[in-house]
């Protein structure tokens, strides 16, 4: 796994918007009540085409086809074009010098460069980026390159290593800041754009889909990362493009780049990005106290819940997440859990593994009492826990 930040697939990704367009496009006609060009309808013979390929009245014929068929799709392509404009003016590059080891006292700095986004909090403006962007790196060691040429440093600078998750504060006049998105309603297949600056080419926008959710357990290069929730785009991502927005042909962000796949170094079509969601759930509470908390259960979870266990727990495959045990007085404890418990749900959602519950309960609200749902002796049981804080166990 490599972090983004690493050109390739746009020819298939060109192909898929051609193909999809043209597709909206008809439907569009058909809508209107209009009927596509004639050429759009039925194929042409054989001896026509071959004819118009030298006689100059059929080529010009072809033409002003194919300008009637390129207005279509122009038409429904004026989308992307729409949110990069919006979109533009909201993306800073970023270089900063960090240490060379943010592990030792070392002198010695190295310059790292990726990409951020503009928002706003409270009033005030942030930049929303990645950790590994800023890592160790004071604010003045930080140049911000706003989208209209300005260079800027952030007054402050907060982090989160559990999460990869960057926000600095800045103030300058004029900046404009992006709408932020619901990340949980992205489905796969929904259209996304890149936004950042990779190999140093700012402002630099790709196009892709949602590949996947949920993408957990990823080995990532710049260091443990506990809190993994990952939407996989085939936007193409690369070095550069860490911190820079994932954005939904609303003009919303809904994740944050943050890593690739690849076994070149460079974009193959696997780009992970932290969701909007998570992002702002630490990000407000970095701004509010200039620390991240987050919610407890107090149990340790099975990592390999393997079929055979979800056959014995009376379950068809493994879901859920196995309970292996549960520390004395914490919530688990006096909300009556109990060892080989598998729990199905908590508060009214899915748990699909031991990540995904790792993730429920940290972006829950510290003393909030939530339903959970457990298999024990294969019946589904229904309990209530408060979850706690974390900091306190």
């Amino acid at each position: 796994m490599r972090r983004a930040g690493r050109i390739g697939q746009q020819a298939r990704k060109l192909l898929l918007l051609t193909l999809l367009t043209a597709g909206l496009a008809l439907g569009s006609f058909a809508d209107a009540g209009i009927s596509p060009p004639a050429a759009a309808q039925e194929a042409q013979p054989a001896a026509f085409r071959r004819a118009a390929a030298v006689d100059p009245k059929e080529r010009a014929e072809l033409y002003r086809t194919l300008q009637d068929q390129a207005r279509i799709l122009e038409a429904q392509a004026a989308v992307v074009k729409t949110v990069a404009k919006l979109i533009g003016p909201t993306v800073v590059h970023i270089e900063a010098a960090v240490p060379a080891n943010a592990h030792s006292r070392s002198t010695r700095r190295v310059q790292e460069e990726g990409s951020g986004v503009i928002v706003e909090l409270g009033g005030s403006f942030y930049v929303l980026t990645n950790r590994h962007v800023v890592r160790g790196a004071q604010p003045e060691r930080i140049k911000l390159h706003l989208y209209d040429g300005r260079e800027i440093h952030p007054t402050r600078v907060w982090s989160d290593p559990d999460s990869d998750i960057g926000v600095l504060a800045i103030e300058a006049p004029d900046l404009v800041a992006a709408e932020v998105g619901d990340s949980d309603r992205m489905e796969i297949g929904d259209f996304v754009l890149a936004v950042g600056s990779p190999f140093g080419l700012s402002h630099s926008v790709t196009f892709g889909i949602v590949s996947a959710k949920g993408r957990r357990d990823l080995q990532l290069p710049h260091g443990a990362v506990r809190f993994q929730d990952f939407i996989q785009t085939d936007a193409a991502i690369n070095p550069g493009n860490s911190g820079g927005p994932l954005i939904n042909l609303r003009g919303e962000v809904i994740g944050i780049n943050t890593a690739i796949a690849s076994n070149s170094g460079g974009n193959e079509g696997i780009g992970f990005s932290i969701p909007a969601n998570m992002f702002m759930f630490v990000a407000r509470q970095l701004v509010e106290t200039g620390t991240v908390r987050r919610a407890f259960l107090g149990i340790n979870l099975d990592a390999k819940f393997t079929p055979e266990r979800a056959i014995a727990a009376g379950l068809p495959y493994p879901t859920g997440a196995r309970v292996t045990s549960v520390t004395q007085d914490a919530p688990a404890d006096k909300a009556k859990v109990q060892v080989n418990d598998v729990i199905l749900e908590f508060n009214r959602v899915r748990v699909e593994d031991d990540g995904h519950l790792i993730n429920l309960v940290g972006m829950t609200e510290i003393g909030k009492t939530v339903p959970l749902v457990v298999l024990r002796d294969g019946k589904a049981v229904s309990l209530e826990i408060t979850v706690g804080d974390r900091g306190k166990f």
